[in-house]
């Protein structure tokens, strides 16, 4: 029998919700999944639906849920369906909704660009080189063992967390002339987190297709689903 999942997208188009997501279907079929294709969260509310999925792959950046819908999902996942996703997707989502962000221990607050007389109003101004630095417990994760730390040349994500996370890699941001913080900042850049019976994968690297196609970066997410995954 099937693995069952779903796949939430939608959001702000620069995110290339489709095209990212359609990225890794293939990986899922061969992984012995199906799975379905929504456009909002609506489908969380559905308490018999969701009790019958084992992962939800979520790539919405922004946009709204409603209270049933945001208790819907933690519920599955507290009830073990896994849930995963990278970049925006999953951590500038529904930023209204205490109860979501309460459940992943993390949002995305900023993404430093670069000197503004560089900067020609272009989703570039924010893509600037930095390094995802694999920590010590990343060296026998099945989600990054065998990684070495990376370098990227793309968003660097600021992430506000709380103590919750099992960090496996993160970023340094630097504090440059023209940025108002006075010292280098680290953020976790990949993470899990453990909530009720369930699993959460997170990725900050995965802003477009170009950035998951990155070998690295696509192999942690692709490990990420199957380690999040009932």
């Amino acid at each position: 029998m099937s693995k069952q999942a779903i796949i939430v997208r939608g959001g702000w188009d620069g995110h290339q919700p489709e095209a990212a997501t359609e990225l890794f279907l293939p990986h899922l079929a061969r992984n012995g999944f199906a799975w379905e294709i929504f456009d909002s969260p609506a489908i969380y509310a559905d308490a018999d639906r969701m009790a019958a999925v084992d992962l939800v792959v979520q790539c919405m950046t922004m946009s709204t849920i409603e209270q049933e819908q945001a208790r819907g999902l933690s519920a599955a996942i507290e009830a073990g369906t896994g849930f995963a996703g990278w970049h925006g997707g999953i951590i500038d989502s529904y930023r209204a909704s205490d109860a979501y962000l309460h459940m992943m221990g993390a949002q995305f607050a900023n993404h430093p660009g670069k000197h503004p007389d560089e900067r020609t109003g272009e989703q570039s101004d924010y893509y600037i080189p930095h390094r995802i630095e694999m920590l010590p417990a990343a060296a026998d994760h099945p989600i990054t063992a065998g990684l070495d730390s990376f370098d990227l040349v793309t968003e660097q994500y600021w992430v506000l967390s709380d103590g919750l996370l099992d960090v496996l890699a993160t970023t340094t941001l630097p504090a440059r002339p023209w940025d108002p913080w006075h010292q280098p900042h680290t953020c976790p850049a990949v993470w899990t987190r453990n909530w009720g019976a369930g699993r959460i994968f997170v990725s900050t690297p995965g802003h477009r297709v170009e950035i998951l196609e990155n070998p690295n970066v696509r192999t942690i997410i692709e490990r990420g689903m199957l380690w999040a995954s009932r």
